[in-house]
């Protein structure tokens, strides 16, 4: 109840400093949304854990652009913002989890159809423990990384400034196996909410960017160095955590303004398997592992990058070419977020995965050249 109270605060807070932070180029306005759904079974392991409908409420602060920047042009006029989201999971043994978020609103279809995606953290109430709750075998830790999908129909000023939106949401929580047991949890449901704008009326759009141009930008081919590393487990639970490095190289070719192509190769220092491949060895005599299989690999990827201001969001698709223990599978993806402090230096934090099972949360630090 306490961190119930202080989340709230914090968000309330953040909510008044933005709101007092408006200027003529921009609007601003809150939506709440209640939702309820279902947990998917992309697991069967789960089966146990889903007992009812979860429900919850998603409180959201949301800044409105107009085109001051070309980058809000590009993109149809996004809004960007803060949410709050509390979800029961209607399972004593799962707990409820609180979470934060920084995220993005799209528009299409003349801007009434909505597209959030958001990324944050989140807090859960009861993780797995080994004595007390061992039955919770999708949250291994309290903390975890969340991200949500929200796609609505939405009308503002309806009455006065209040609007209405509904359609579906998507919630994700994990934490990226950095500490084991990590199943997870994705929860797919409807939500409906109300609007209220701060403004009485929206400001005008501006239109000076050359999209012709913009399709036509070209820039010579980057290349990339970034050095990511983390913590991580494997699955069995009560292993060690252990700290992970990957060495990146890869070079980039800009298409157009918002959009660039990506190959490269990646070589994983993974001590986690290091341990791993120990621990086989020694205990599945049957699996014919001698234990001292190399746990390095090393993959090449091709992969894609979005500019949209000083961020960007990165996707890639792996291959190990080196892969002297068989871990996962040779395919991994690679998901994240990319903010460059310059035209070179960039930091970047990413989920990597092998399908939809989770490997690592890598933060890396890198240069574009």
């Amino acid at each position: 109840m306490v961190l119930k109270r202080f989340l709230l605060t914090c968000f309330l807070v953040v909510c008044c400093v933005f709101c007092y932070a408006q200027d003529k180029t921009n609007t601003s306005y809150f939506d709440v949304n209640y939702f309820k759904g279902h947990i998917a079974e992309h697991n069967k392991t789960l089966l146990h854990l889903i007992k009812d409908r979860p429900e919850g409420v998603i409180l959201s602060w949301n800044k409105q652009t107009y085109g001051n920047k070309d980058w809000e042009q590009r993109f149809n006029y996004p809004d960007y913002g803060a949410s709050f989201v509390y979800q029961d999971l209607k399972n004593d043994v799962l707990g409820n989890n609180y979470a934060v978020y920084g995220h993005y609103n799209f528009y299409f279809f003349k801007r009434n159809v909505l597209l959030r995606i958001a990324q944050g953290v989140a807090y859960n109430t009861n993780p797995y423990d080994r004595v007390t709750n061992s039955k919770n075998i999708a949250f291994g830790s309290s903390i975890l990384s969340s991200t949500y999908l929200m796609l609505n129909y939405k009308k503002e000023y309806i009455i006065d400034r209040f609007g209405l939106q509904a359609g579906l949401f998507l919630v994700h929580y994990s934490n990226g196996s950095i500490k084991a047991p990590n199943t997870s949890t994705n929860t797919i449901a409807f939500n409906v909410g109300l609007t209220y704008s701060l403004e009485s009326k929206p400001l005008n759009y501006i239109k000076t960017i050359n999209r012709e141009a913009d399709k036509a930008y070209k820039e010579r081919i980057k290349y990339n160095l970034i050095f990511r590393t983390g913590i991580n487990q494997s699955d069995v639970i009560g292993s060690s955590q252990f700290p992970f490095y990957v060495a990146s190289m890869y070079a980039d070719k800009r298409i157009n303004k918002v959009s660039a192509l990506q190959f490269g190769t990646d070589v994983f220092f993974s001590n986690f398997l290091k341990a791993h491949i120990a621990f086989k060895g020694a205990s599945f005599p049957e699996e014919d592992i001698s234990g001292d299989e190399d746990y390095r690999r090393v993959g090449v990827f091709a992969g894609h990058e979005l500019f949209i201001n000083k961020l960007s969001v990165i996707s890639q698709v792996g291959y190990y070419v080196y892969y002297p223990f068989d871990f996962e599978g040779r395919v991994y993806l690679r998901a994240g977020l990319k903010y460059y402090f310059t035209n070179r230096f960039f930091t970047n934090i990413a989920i990597k995965s092998h399908g939809a099972k989770a490997e690592a949360i890598e933060f890396g630090i890198g240069v574009r050249l």
